[in-house]
């Protein structure tokens, strides 16, 4: 009788628990991918302008990542980056999660693991994206240059917002000075 209790116990615990650490899992899959996709357009370096706080970014400087094309249609993720400066390098492989014309993509540092990577805004030139995962919590504008003008950062961020990220804790990249930052750090 008592086993029984414990576990009915632990299960109700559990069971209030679970929403919690998931309240954020899909939120984001209201907004849509880009259509039209291009990965090959895509592949190349872009530069991380911003991004909302993620633990394995904390105090990053001159984050950009590299993406390559793989013959069996995987994408070669590379993310560079300083802290403290010494360079900093973490390695993924991408794919699609869906059809290869859309900007969803799945993203894995830690196989067998995949986490949502779905670029939600794209200039037509793919000078410029804004990447979300799964969460609200989520959240990297990229350039292909350490700089966007602020014209076309302020744009970016009115549109980011429009689509519910909070904004307030929005962190922006700082880059090296041969390679100037934004203009709003």
């Amino acid at each position: 009788m008592y086993i029984k209790k414990i576990t009915a116990a632990i299960v109700v615990t559990l069971g209030a628990l679970f929403p919690l650490g998931c309240r954020n899992h899909v939120e984001t899959a209201a907004i849509p991918a880009v259509g039209n996709f291009d990965l090959a357009r895509y592949c190349g370096e872009w530069y991380e302008i911003a991004r909302l706080p993620q633990w394995f970014e904390r105090d990053m400087t001159d984050v950009r990542a590299t993406y390559t094309l793989q013959p069996n249609g995987t994408v070669k993720v590379e993310n560079h980056g300083m802290r403290d400066g010494k360079p900093q390098t973490a390695s993924a492989v991408g794919r699609f999660r869906g059809a290869s014309d859309s900007g969803e993509l799945e993203v894995s540092f830690f196989r067998p693991f995949y986490g949502g990577y779905r670029i939600i805004k794209l200039d037509p030139d793919y000078r410029c994206a804004v990447v979300t995962g799964d969460r609200f919590t989520e959240l990297w504008i990229l350039a292909r240059s350490p700089r966007l003008d602020d014209g076309e950062l302020d744009a970016t961020l009115l549109w980011v917002q429009s689509q519910g990220f909070d904004l307030a804790p929005l962190e922006f990249t700082r880059h090296a000075v041969n390679a100037p930052a934004c203009d709003n750090q």
